[in-house]
């Protein structure tokens, strides 16, 4: 795989939930390749380990770290405008946090906890830092979804999860506005310079899976041995972020760093639409679009 990726020394690469699993791996390839990281984690103790980490492991610049609450819009934007701050130009935005409570949960904002992490701050981050990654064109922005979109609905009647809370249904709903929010904003980054695709990094054993499949934990890790390796999750994730087979390839969804055909839903544009358009709302980022993109 290692051998397929062009080198990112200079590129600027901005991940999310980098201290674990998936993202821990993500950032680790980032770092072989040289890339300037900017890693987005809860606590800004975990994110300093990490960073740590890596320096020492990889000849690389420091990765910067940028604490912030995915469950708090406030928090997300401070974090946002942390990177405007330092970064003029960025090259790659990778949304790759999640998380699956397995009760319903309320964020600061009154918005159910899955549904805002897993997909309101891929949006918000997003949006908050399109006109950086224009400015870095050739940019890439990459959305970790998953398989479990398929069958996913969004019911707009109850997004919130207020008349029923399923926490694997749940998050399949996410996962399917993941994707849908992918294809929307390819769409309306076209002539810009910056791609949006998503994926399915596989069963992967992490704390998430264990959350999804309801599986003890020993040490932070799978209590049994299930699904593949972090390193082989992140294996897609790294395609789309630092191959030179997908330059310019934009509005696809890539299982195994392939392209390949998502659920019959996902490519319903009214829908795309619609969960754009509430989304902005719910962000209070209303008529959000990519700056001087109708």
């Amino acid at each position: 795989m290692a051998a397929e990726l062009a080198g990112m020394t200079g590129r600027v690469c901005v991940i999310t939930g980098a201290t674990r699993g998936i993202g821990r791996a993500t950032a680790e390839g980032l770092a072989r390749l040289g890339a300037t990281l900017v890693l987005v984690v809860r606590r800004r103790e975990d994110g300093a380990a990490v960073a740590r980490a890596l320096r020492h492991a990889h000849a690389a610049p420091p990765a910067e770290v940028v604490p912030a609450d995915l469950a708090s819009q406030h928090s997300i934007r401070e974090a946002a405008e942390a990177i405007r701050a330092q970064h003029p130009a960025l090259h790659v935005l990778i949304n790759n946090a999640g998380t699956i409570p397995k009760d319903r949960e309320t964020t600061v904002d009154g918005l159910e906890m899955q549904f805002a992490v897993n997909h309101l701050a891929y949006f918000l981050l997003t949006n908050l830092l399109l006109d950086r990654l224009m400015a870095g064109a050739p940019a890439r922005i990459v959305n970790v979804s998953s398989g479990a979109h398929q069958g996913g609905t969004i019911d707009f009647a109850d997004l919130q999860s207020e008349r029923r809370y399923d926490p694997v249904r749940v998050y399949g709903r996410t996962k399917l506005a993941n994707v849908l929010f992918t294809y929307e904003l390819a769409r309306r980054l076209e002539g810009t310079g910056v791609t949006a695709n998503c994926l399915h990094p596989g069963v992967i054993a992490t704390r998430l899976l264990a959350e999804y499949m309801n599986l003890p934990l020993v040490g932070g890790a799978v209590a049994r041995t299930f699904g593949g390796s972090p390193e082989a999750g992140a294996e897609t994730s790294l395609h789309l972020a630092a191959s030179p087979a997908v330059e310019g390839v934009t509005g696809k969804y890539f299982v195994e760093s392939r392209a390949t055909r998502s659920s019959r839903e996902s490519y319903d544009e009214e829908l795309q639409r619609r969960l754009w358009e509430r989304s902005a709302e719910l962000t209070a980022l209303e008529g959000a679009s990519a700056p001087g993109v109708e």
